[in-house]
Order: C-alpha cells, then sequence, then structure tokens
C-alpha cells in the first residue's frame, strides 16, 4: 500500500468515527495552492477542521507529534481561505488531530479536539 492509499484509508476511518459520534462531514480533502485539510467537519454549530495522521507503528512517535508548527499553519492558511470563500467569519472553529494507529489490522483511534 503506498502513501496516498494509507493516507486516503485513515481518512476515511476518521470520517466514520466523526459520523458515528453526529459530527456531519461537510468536505474532505479541500485543498488550496497553500495546502490541504483532510476533513471539514461540523459539530454544535462549530467548524471542525480536521488533520488526519494514521501511522503503523510508534516507531518515530505517535502520530499526532507529526503535526507540527509548520503544518498547523499551513491548515490555518487553509481554513481562513474556506471561510473567506464561504462567508463564514461568525462561525466557532476549531482544529483538531485524529490519530489513527494500525495495529495488527485494526484502528486504534485517538481525537483529540482542539489540539491547536
Amino acid at each position: 500500500m503506498n502513501n496516498v492509499e494509507k493516507g486516503d484509508m485513515g481518512e476515511k476511518l476518521a470520517a466514520e468515527y466523526l459520523r458515528e459520534r453526529g459530527y456531519t462531514i461537510i468536505e474532505q480533502n479541500f485543498s488550496v495552492r497553500s495546502g490541504e485539510i483532510d476533513i471539514i467537519a461540523e459539530t454544535e454549530n462549530t467548524l471542525v477542521f480536521a488533520e488526519v495522521k494514521l501511522r503503523y507503528s510508534k516507531t518515530y512517535g505517535f502520530p499526532r507529534e507529526s503535526v507540527g508548527f509548520q503544518k498547523q499553519s499551513k491548515i490555518r492558511r487553509c481554513a481562513q481561505k474556506y471561510i473567506s470563500d464561504n462567508n463564514l467569519h461568525s462561525r466557532n472553529c476549531r482544529f483538531d488531530v485524529i490519530e489513527v494507529l494500525m495495529n495488527s489490522g485494526r484502528a486504534q483511534i485517538t481525537h483529540l479536539p482542539d489540539a491547536f
């Protein structure tokens, strides 16, 4: 499985996880010149911009640890573009990280609301 397929699988699992918890998925893989947002969802009148990270081991740390300052900045810029394009300036927003750790073919999902 290549990295694109792994990313797609992680995003699919994360979207299912959110739906099961009452979130409405608005868009997946929102892309602009400055970057991409994996999942844009809504819950309780809050827009959620979620970054999904999938790993098969913790050899290089938890998946969440790879969402550093540069990645956060890119996601914020993308979110600003989405908000501006859709005239959503008055909406509550937050940035979540959803980590998917695969263990023996099973996904362990950890959702970190308001991660940054």
